[in-house]
């Protein structure tokens, strides 16, 4: 067995779908297994998407128990080289998996592989490529210094500003949110620490992979999209306070001195700020969010052949109450401010997450992969995401041994 990948769900159904569409694509010609954790969404996540994708393993857990607990109940299972922990709102290319086994086969030396993530509209995300904290790094950071210099290695040290997005690096951090490994290796080291029980557990993995000699790598020339934000619902304050915890214990575990001392008091520090902004900032959200409902019309580009275009488009009548009008578009042309849905099929995801990363910001930009029921879009960490759906079962099969075929080229104009 080559490679194991884990997904950990919890209440995105239908993001999951889509990622489960991707990575079923991006299996073919790999002896591959897929292990989806669900942490009791109570949303029917497994019923659903269990009879879609047989090609994987469900696990259903009668409580939340955390990302680092979910992620170790599968890993005891894995018996692939390779061990991919994939978060359930990702999208990822065709050749991605075979691209990053390859660079463990030609790189003995490394331990963890991470590589480019894209948000929902295409931006690059700074956590794709980070260093360790440390008190220097913390203050940059807090102080808005990091985004007041987003290129320098002193200031914005934390997210490697230096470091070119599309290059070949190391680094100290893997995003748990894309993290390939060695499964020997992991299960040396036990897997993820399960003190953290949200955040935080991708930094401790990576330091203990550090600690034992490997290195960790980072691939920018390959992307994937990570709809932000998506996985942990709409109670933000929560997890902030939940991020700054894991923060916390992560320097309770490695520092000492002065610099833990200093750390531990930025991040108490970081959670008054952010409690401060969220509170000043609710009012300007709502009436955004109002505004965004307040709109009559829209107009949606779809992008595919015409099956998965005609897939979509029953999706969207039976899902939107509201004055629709949609455009088929074989080419895409950068139609600043549409929806833009990519109905994948004979189009690639590697086409479209190509496309998002060359226009970011442009559109909004959705995606539909054919033979499921949802059509799913998030553009920003701070807003949920846009989910169309309908429970009607689909006819179609998609025959895996033809996506070497599926090679639609689209023409970017400027």
């Amino acid at each position: 067995m080559q490679l194991s990948i884990i997904i950990v769900s919890y209440k995105v159904k239908y993001f999951l779908e889509q990622c489960l569409a991707s990575v079923q694509r991006a299996m073919v010609g790999l002896q591959a297994e897929v292990f989806v954790v669900d942490n009791y969404s109570e949303d029917g996540t497994v019923e659903y998407l269990q009879p879609k994708y047989s090609f994987a393993r469900f696990i259903q857990n009668e409580k939340n128990l955390g990302f680092a607990k979910a992620n170790n109940i599968a890993l005891e299972l894995c018996k692939g080289e390779y061990v991919l922990f994939l978060n359930p709102d990702t999208i990822i290319p065709e050749n991605i998996l075979k691209d990053c086994i390859a660079f463990f086969q030609t790189h003995t030396d490394a331990g963890a592989i991470g590589v480019q993530m894209l948000d929902g509209s295409g931006s690059f995300l700074p956590e794709s490529k980070r260093a360790f904290p440390s008190a220097i790094v913390s203050f940059c950071k807090l102080s808005g210094l990091a985004a007041l210099f987003p290129k320098s290695s002193l200031f914005n040290k934390y997210a490697l500003g230096n470091l070119d997005k599309d290059g070949l690096h190391e680094i100290d951090i893997i995003s748990g949110a894309f993290m390939m490994s060695r499964n020997d290796l992991l299960q040396k080291l036990n897997g993820f620490d399960e003190s953290f029980f949200m955040y935080g557990e991708d930094i401790d993995l990576s330091y203990r992979l550090e600690k034992t000699g490997y290195k960790n790598y980072y691939l920018g020339n390959l992307k994937i999209v990570h709809f932000k934000g998506e996985s942990i619902g709409d109670n933000k304050m929560k997890h902030t306070h939940d991020f700054y915890n894991a923060m916390y214990i992560f320097v309770n575990k490695y520092y000492t001195g002065f610099n833990s001392l200093f750390l531990k008091i930025l991040l108490r520090l970081g959670v008054f700020t952010r409690s401060c902004i969220s509170f000043f900032a609710l009012p300007f959200k709502t009436y955004s969010k109002q505004i965004k409902e307040d709109i009559k019309e829209k107009k949606i580009c779809l992008v595919g052949d015409k099956i998965s275009i005609a897939e979509a488009e029953r999706i969207l009548q039976q899902s939107f109450n509201k004055n629709l009008k949609t455009e088929k578009i074989e080419t895409f042309d950068k139609r600043t401010s549409s929806e833009i849905i990519f109905c994948i099929s004979k189009l690639l995801f590697k086409e479209a997450i190509d496309i998002i990363s060359v226009y970011p910001n442009k559109n909004v930009y959705m995606w539909h992969a054919l033979n499921t029921n949802s059509i799913v879009a998030s553009s920003s960490k701070h807003n949920s995401g846009i989910i169309y759906k309908t429970e009607e079962q689909n006819n179609l099969t998609f025959d895996t041994t033809e996506t070497g075929n599926h090679n639609t080229k689209l023409k970017h104009t400027e």
